[in-house]
Order: structure tokens, then C-alpha cells, then sequence
């Protein structure tokens, strides 16, 4: 499903566009079933993931959140099943992987300003990649309304960007903004630089990330604890590996 093109630009710049693998249906369906779920969840939208002990960080005011969609309707299913980001997956970590969450976010207005950070203890593996994410792009990308920003190559880096810059929340000289019409794909070794930028306009922008992580990992969200009867018999035996349950 990969190129050996793409297999190259992931593995050298940490980021690859995996192109627009939801319709414009998709996406509307998508949305719709996560404006269900924000009313519906509330105030408590969002908190299997930050139920976790080993999330290091809390809940993001910046920011709408949702998680464990993999229980949450069978519309989600693609976003840990496809294809062509499973090669990717495997390009970045190898066969031994797992889920580790399958979550909502969109960056209010306003808001939604992150330091570069990378994703894995804030700490660099030398090669033996721990964590990958993808983001998929639930509304246009655009430079105003809060894309996720990125520094190619630096998972390559020795150095972390609070050792390497006086302030990881400004911008880097060799960013660079992830934009890409709804329905697109990206999907980044998550050892490298990212962080989401400000939303300047006066809507939410919305995505959904399937994060995964190597086999030896704890998941952000415990697929085991959460899982439900309905969704492994759903998702069937090759599903049930992806999430490790």
C-alpha cells in the first residue's frame, strides 16, 4: 500500500501524507456521530484517557476532547484498521505494535497552542521507535485554524525541544504546518518534534488520532479494561490483534 518513495520521505522526515482516505460522507458522518457523543458525554467527554496513569499531562482546556471511540460506534473502525496507515504503522515500529488510544480533539477557538513536545517519556529511543500517531483531519487544515506543526528529521535528534529551545511554545525555525483538506490522512513517528499551533479563526478544528505504540508499551487508554463484547465481535480476530485484547 506504500510506496517505497513514501516508505523513504516517513522514515526521513518523521511525517508522511498518507492522501484523503475518508469521503466528504465519511467525514460528515464522522462529525455527526462526535457532536452525538460531546452532548451526550458532556462534562465527562474525553476522561478514559486522562483515567490513565500513565497520561503525563492533564486534561486540555484548549481544547474539545473525546476517547475510547473504539467502543463508540462502528464508524470509527477504519481508524485503526486501514490499510494503508497499518503499512505505515509498521514502517515506524514494526510488527509488534498495539493501539494505545483512539481519540478526539479539536482546538477550540483561540486556542489550542502546544510547546514542541515528542510523545514517548519525553525521552529519544536511538532508532528503536516507541510511538507513532495519525492525525485524521476532520475539517480543512489551513495556516489559521490551528494545524499540527512539525520539524522534519528531528526524531533523529539527540536533544529535546525544552534542551534545545528557551521556549518550545514558540515557533522553530524549521517548522512546518501540517495542512491538507478533510479526509486527509498524516501519520508521524511520534519521537519527532509536533505540537499544535493557535486557532485563529471563530470554529473548532477537528480531527481524530489513532495513536499506537510498540508491543512492550502501556496504552494510554487500556484496551482491556474497556473493551466491549459488541466491538471485539465487530472487529473480529485481526481487530482484537491491532488493539491487544
Amino acid at each position: 500500500m506504500l510506496t517505497q518513495l513514501e516508505i523513504s520521505k516517513l522514515e526521513k522526515e518523521g511525517f508522511l501524507n498518507l492522501g484523503q482516505l475518508l469521503t466528504s460522507d465519511q467525514v460528515e458522518e464522522v462529525n455527526k456521530r462526535i457532536s452525538e457523543l460531546m452532548t451526550s458525554e458532556g462534562d465527562a467527554a474525553g476522561s478514559e484517557l486522562f483515567d490513565s496513569k500513565y497520561i503525563r499531562h492533564p486534561k486540555e482546556e484548549g481544547a474539545d476532547r473525546l476517547a475510547d471511540l473504539v467502543n463508540k460506534g462502528s464508524v470509527f473502525d477504519i481508524f485503526y484498521t486501514h490499510s494503508r496507515v497499518i503499512e505505515a504503522v509498521e514502517a515506524i515500529l514494526g510488527s509488534e505494535y498495539k493501539l494505545s488510544s483512539l481519540n478526539y480533539r479539536a482546538a477550540k477557538p483561540g486556542m489550542g497552542n502546544q510547546k514542541l513536545h515528542v510523545d514517548w517519556k519525553n525521552g529519544i529511543s536511538d532508532g528503536n521507535y516507541k510511538v507513532c500517531n495519525t492525525i485524521w483531519l476532520l475539517d480543512d487544515f489551513t495556516p489559521h485554524n490551528g494545524p499540527t506543526r512539525i520539524v522534519p528529521g528531528s526524531h533523529k535528534l539527540k536533544i529535546l525541544p525544552d534542551e534545545q529551545m528557551e521556549d518550545p511554545f514558540l515557533k522553530h525555525p524549521d517548522e512546518i504546518l501540517l495542512t491538507a483538506p478533510a479526509g486527509s490522512v498524516i501519520i508521524f513517528n511520534a519521537h519527532t518534534w509536533h505540537g499544535g499551533t493557535q486557532n485563529l479563526t471563530d470554529k473548532p478544528r477537528r480531527s481524530l488520532h489513532s495513536y499506537f505504540c510498540a508491543k512492550d508499551q502501556h496504552q494510554q487508554v487500556d484496551q482491556k479494561k474497556y473493551i466491549t463484547q459488541a466491538t471485539k465481535e465487530r472487529i473480529g480476530i485481526s481487530g482484537q490483534k491491532i488493539l491487544d485484547v
